[in-house]
């Protein structure tokens, strides 16, 4: 298959994704508006920020294998699997965790596994390694030509396809909110944005080192770091897929409030920090927040870390 046969417009992706004003009085008391931006919208299988980092990486590839990684409960995953099954191309991804191999399929792997892609389960000591080039090599001789996608398909061209939500966000408001995993959406976001606009970026993961990986995936997309853009740190719930009462309350509550389901990881995460953010002041009377719904609700699940 050639990059001209993979086409991904044939898949219909609605962009620009929509912008839906919220009236929420948690925001309104302090003279804050705020709009969320629908990614999850973009595609059924495809939503979000999965469909702007992977596009340009399946162009990319033009139709040949793609080997990626992920944990148990990865959206990435997912969606990178689904690719290959509306696209007719191979995937395979390695999963963090060799001793899941051995136990049912939880509901995140076996969508992977129905839209046929290989799950290959690794220790932890080899997923944390999984750029060095031996262990690399390693796990690609078992399927032949591949091309590489990283965790949470973030790279530079991951980045340079994320400056297209910037993009569309001009204008809109003066602070543009994301959940950030690896930190792809958010490089790319800021970069795309225009001044005096901000990009504010939420880490689901534990905090301390996502900084310098947005400041490298911005140079190797850019030359150089892009666009002004900060981190919140404080509302990382304990790790990626941790989730507490308290978060699921919060998400529940939104949805009676404006009949948005909110999914927890991510972007309830998200709503919660802003939410308190704006409680404490740290946006001036007149800030409109852009909040990025990166994706659907899903399963609760336990860290799988």
């Amino acid at each position: 298959m050639t990059s001209e046969a993979l086409d991904l417009s044939r898949l219909r992706p609605v962009l620009p994704s929509p912008l839906e004003p919220v009236e929420d009085e948690r925001f309104a008391r302090h003279g804050v508006r705020l709009v969320l931006k629908r990614d999850d919208l973009i595609h059924p299988d495809l939503p979000g920020n999965k469909w702007r980092k992977l596009a340009p990486n399946l162009r990319a590839a033009g139709g040949r294998a793609v080997l990626t990684f992920g944990g148990a409960y990865s959206n990435h995953l997912r969606a990178t699997a689904a690719a290959g099954r509306l696209l007719g191309f191979r995937t395979i991804g390695i999963v963090r965790g060799e001793e899941l191999a051995h136990r049912p399929l939880n509901p995140s792997l076996a969508a992977c596994a129905a839209d046929g892609m290989t799950l290959r389960f690794v220790d932890r000591s080899t997923y944390r390694a999984k750029g060095d080039p031996t262990v690399l090599k390693g796990l690609l001789s078992a399927y032949g030509e591949c091309c590489v996608v990283p965790e949470g398909g973030s790279n530079a061209l991951a980045a340079q396809g994320c400056t297209e939500l910037g993009r569309e966000l001009r204008g809109v408001a003066d602070v543009v909110a994301v959940a950030c995993g690896t930190g792809g959406t958010l490089a790319g976001l800021a970069a795309g944005l225009a001044p005096p606009q901000r990009a504010l970026g939420v880490p689901v993961l534990r905090g301390g080192f996502l900084g310098e990986a947005v400041r490298e995936l911005q140079t190797a997309a850019f030359g150089a770091p892009a666009g002004d853009w900060s981190l919140d740190e404080r509302f990382h719930f304990g790790g990626y897929a941790r989730t507490t009462p308290e978060l699921h309350a919060f998400a529940d509550d939104f949805e009676r409030r404006h009949g948005l389901p909110v999914e927890r990881l991510y972007v309830a995460k998200l709503l919660y920090a802003l939410t308190e953010l704006a409680g404490e002041g740290a946006f001036q009377p007149g800030t409109t927040v852009a909040a990025v719904v990166t994706g659907r609700p899903q399963e609760a699940s336990e860290d799988s870390r």
